[in-house]
């Protein structure tokens, strides 16, 4: 199978965030088991730039078909499958122009050569950043998700001085603040329901097997359990990764080395996954008691 650069693009998207978030170490070990034989350390390319580097090395390949059905197997999306549909549709939209449809069997995962192009305007999936920005929410309270009322309080707070700085155009300003005060929302969470955090499959886990202590969390881990527990939805899942990963350019050299330019679209999806997360947690949190 051989794809266009658009494909290969929406390939990329799938591997390093859509399907599941995987950081650098991640991704070495995902495209290793692709046959490569890389690691990871200092002088290490952004994760796009990296994933996009082995897909054009495979592109055409049969580990290229390997590649997409490790990262579309059904194994991996147990009690997602709905999800793990609306990935391989909107994949379809790319792969129509290549030619190319992907199917899915049950848990098999299989390709069909089309003999032309198919457009299906029936299906979409969702996650759409156009569709996401365009929530609105009504009642965006921390209050709401039942935290200690001094913890609820700082984090109102974060969220009114976020609301200062994003029409006073400071965008690095509102992406670092939306990300510390969903890692405290979430913190705050896992302090009050440590069981289902804890029990999570997603919950990270040391050299032993143990889950780690909350303190030693990632957000990216807290994301992804508050996803599989039902505080968040999936498109708020999705969006969180990305807020997480501008987070990380709190960093100077981080910034520098990226060359990543914080602007007004990036900081209003970031304000938006903060005010999704929070309305969703107020709304799905007290299912779980106390």
């Amino acid at each position: 199978m051989i794809l266009t650069p658009k494909s290969l693009e929406k390939l990329r998207l799938l591997i390093n965030e859509e399907s599941e978030y995987r950081s650098g170490p991640q991704l070495v070990q995902f495209f290793n088991d692709l046959g490569f034989n890389d690691s990871y350390g200092q002088g290490f390319p952004s994760r796009w730039m990296y994933t996009d580097e082995k897909l054009k090395a495979i592109n055409g390949s049969p580990e290229l078909d390997k590649c997409i059905r490790t990262v579309l197997a059904p194994a991996n999306f147990i009690g997602k499958i709905k999800e793990l549909d609306h990935y391989i549709a909107e994949f379809n939209k790319y792969l129509a122009f290549d030619k190319w449809k992907i199917t899915r069997n049950g848990a098999e995962i299989g390709f069909n050569k089309l003999q032309k192009i198919e457009i299906d305007e029936t299906q979409s999936a969702p996650g759409n950043e156009d569709e996401f920005l365009k929530r609105e929410f009504t009642d965006v309270s921390v209050a709401k998700a039942g935290l200690d009322g001094v913890v609820s309080d700082i984090l109102q707070q974060r969220i009114k001085e976020i609301e200062r700085c994003f029409p006073a155009s400071a965008y690095l300003s509102v992406i670092l603040l939306a990300g510390s005060t969903l890692e405290g929302l979430l913190l705050g969470l896992a302090l009050i329901y440590p069981k289902q955090f804890n029990t999570s499959k997603s919950s990270p886990k040391d050299s032993s097997g143990k889950v780690k202590p909350f303190h030693d969390w990632s957000l990216s881990s807290f994301i992804d359990v508050a996803r599989e527990i039902g505080l968040i939805h999936y498109d708020t899942h999705k969006f969180s990764h990305s807020l997480r990963d501008f987070r990380n350019y709190i960093h100077p050299f981080q910034q520098m080395s990226s060359g990543f330019t914080p602007r007004e679209h990036t900081a209003k999806i970031c304000l938006q996954v903060l005010k999704a997360a929070i309305y969703e947690i107020g709304e799905n949190a007290a299912k779980f008691g106390t």
